[in-house]
């Protein structure tokens, strides 16, 4: 896991908030490749485009009947997968905003969702009723192709690399499936899994877990490579998700309290605590009372124009940069 970009360059101006949400936002995903648009996903059961540096609204897609859990874009930015508190799987158009294909199968919400596979030909997800399932886009069935039900308690999120696909699960687990070889290998982290992220090379994975800890790991060994945390980080009760940034030269992460944390992947320590929700530089260092709207659920990072989004409770989303 090399590293491709000094941290101290980190982008930590909020220069814009996008605000049209009416419920907490729990998704979020820029387009792939040049990363010049910013997909949300709500509690208020929409999902919506936006030009990240205008804040702009391009386009709102409905069809979900229950909030938006997670979203993933495919490589032509052609499609993107959504899923959520409805039990469904949805593929959109992005060009005409109606959904192409919907999976049925799970009997209980949906929390992840990844492409997978040549050409996204594949979509893979994690479900609360504890298994990960596999979609095949050419197939004409709706059924799924894969069924893996090893977790004991609800799969929390899913990622994909290559050949392997990894299922972070509440029952502390994360369990990483090799398609070619047919095999299942687990870590034990001790704690409920809320997020995973694969690393650039897919030699390791970074996952944060309901113990106020994130920890990057080696998928060869399972060995726990670094550990973040900090006094202030708070992840006891909620779904966070952490990323990886700058070229894997950063963790980043928000927290219960409406702060966003970044750490240097290399020394575990602390680089930035950032304020995400209004007013809270007012607050003091500590974050003063936090309630469910604070949390910043969501964080997603944009490689190619060094800029990333957070969201959460409130309901908004910021978009971060670098200033003048």
């Amino acid at each position: 896991m090399s590293r491709t970009t000094h941290p101290s360059s980190f982008p930590t101006t909020p220069f814009t908030r996008l605000t049209t949400h009416t419920a907490p936002v729990h998704a979020l995903a820029f387009s792939s490749g040049s990363g010049q648009y910013l997909l949300t996903g709500s509690q208020d059961r929409s999902i919506r485009l936006f030009n990240p540096t205008s804040s702009k609204l391009i386009q709102t897609y409905s069809a979900h009947g229950y909030g938006v859990l997670d979203l993933a874009v495919s490589t032509d930015n052609s499609r993107f997968a959504s899923a959520g508190g409805d039990k469904v799987v949805f593929i959109w158009d992005v060009a005409s905003a109606a959904t192409v294909r919907r999976f049925q199968g799970h009997a209980g919400r949906v929390n992840g969702v990844r492409f997978a596979g040549e050409g996204d030909a594949v979509v893979v997800s994690g479900s609360f009723d504890g298994t990960v399932r596999c979609w095949d886009l050419r197939a004409r069935g709706e059924r799924a192709v894969m069924v893996w039900g090893e977790a004991r308690d609800s799969v929390s999120c899913v990622a994909v690399a290559g050949g392997s696909v990894w299922a972070g699960s509440v029952d502390g687990r994360v369990r990483c499936y090799d398609l070619r070889a047919g095999e299942v290998e687990v870590d034990c982290l001790g704690a409920s899994v809320t997020s995973l992220g694969v690393t650039g090379a897919g030699d390791g994975y970074l996952v944060s877990t309901l113990d106020s800890k994130i920890r990057l790991m080696d998928c060869g060994s399972g060995a726990c490579l670094q550990k973040f945390g900090s006094e202030g980080f708070v992840n006891e009760e909620y779904r966070v998700r952490s990323t990886l940034g700058m070229g894997d030269a950063v963790a980043i992460s928000g927290g219960q309290d409406g702060r966003v944390f970044v750490w240097d992947v290399l020394s575990g320590e602390v680089m930035h605590r950032l304020w995400h929700k209004r007013g809270g530089e007012a607050e003091g260092a500590m974050g003063g009372n936090s309630g469910k709207r604070d949390v910043v659920s969501a964080v997603a990072w944009n490689q190619t124009r060094k800029m990333w989004a957070s969201a959460g409770g409130d309901g908004e989303v910021v978009v971060w940069g670098k200033g003048d």
